[in-house]
C-alpha cells in the first residue's frame, strides 16, 4: 500500500495566486487545501505562503489572518514552511519600498530593497545558481529556468552560524542587473523569489523535492 499523500495548506490571506499554487501542488501529488484556518494550517504536513504585491500590504494581510503567529509556531516546532515571491520576502527582517520601511517576520536578518537593474520589474525566465548540496534543486540541470516577477529583492546576504551543530542556510542566487537571493533552504524554512508554480517542469520538480521532505 502506498503512503498517503502529504497534506499541504496554501495559506489564504488575500495576497497570493493561491489557485495556481494549489494546481501545481496537486499536480505533483500533494493533498492540497486553501485555507486560513488556524488548526488546519498548523496541522498540515507543509504550509505554503504565497505573496504578490507590496511588502507592506502582504504583511498587514498576513498579520490580520494570524499568519505571522502560525508561521512562527510551526517553525518553532520544526514544521515545514515554504514562502514564494513576496511570501519569501516577508520572511526577512524588513522591507523598504518607496522609502518606507516595514517590519517583516524576522525569521531571517536582512533587508528587501529595490532591484538595481536597467529594466524593472524583473519579469520572465532566468537561471539560478544553486549550491551543489541543495535539496530544493536536486535533480535539476544548472541551465534550468524559472519564472520571476519582482521589483525588490535581498542583496549581499548571508547568515552567520556560530553553533557547529547548526547547518548554515543553503542560498541560491540569480542575477538581474545585480545578484540577488533566489532561494533559501534553512532547516524547516524554505523559500523562493521565483514562482515554482509558474515554472513548468523545473518548478514541478522543485515542488516535488519540497514535498519529499515533509
Amino acid at each position: 500500500m502506498s503512503a498517503p499523500a502529504k497534506k499541504v495548506v496554501v495559506f489564504d490571506y488575500g495576497f497570493g495566486n493561491v489557485r495556481s499554487a494549489e494546481r501545481a501542488l496537486a499536480h505533483v501529488g500533494a493533498d492540497v487545501e486553501i485555507t486560513r484556518d488556524y488548526d488546519r494550517a498548523m496541522n498540515a504536513d507543509g504550509l505554503l505562503v504565497p505573496g504578490v504585491g507590496a511588502f507592506s500590504a502582504c504583511m498587514k494581510g498576513l498579520r490580520d489572518a494570524r499568519g505571522d503567529w502560525i508561521v512562527g509556531r510551526r517553525l518553532s516546532g520544526g514544521r515545514p514552511v515554504m514562502g514564494i515571491c513576496v511570501g519569501m520576502q516577508i520572511l526577512f527582517e524588513r522591507g523598504i519600498e518607496h522609502g518606507v520601511e516595514t517590519e517583516g517576520l524576522d525569521e531571517w536578518p536582512g533587508v528587501v530593497s529595490p532591484l538595481k537593474a536597467p529594466v524593472v520589474p524583473h519579469m520572465g525566465w532566468n537561471t539560478v545558481e544553486a549550491p551543489e548540496d541543495s535539496e530544493l534543486f536536486a535533480g535539476l540541470d544548472a541551465g534550468a529556468r524559472y519564472y520571476f516577477v519582482h521589483s525588490y529583492a535581498v542583496h549581499d546576504w548571508s547568515l552567520e552560524v556560530t553553533n557547529a551543530k547548526i547547518r548554515a542556510p543553503r542560498v541560491s542566487w540569480a542575477t538581474h542587473g545585480e545578484p540577488f537571493v533566489a532561494a533559501v533552504e534553512n532547516g524547516a524554512l524554505w523559500a523562493t523569489q521565483f514562482h515554482p508554480e509558474k515554472s513548468g517542469d523545473a518548478g514541478a520538480q522543485l515542488l516535488t523535492n519540497w514535498i519529499g521532505t515533509l
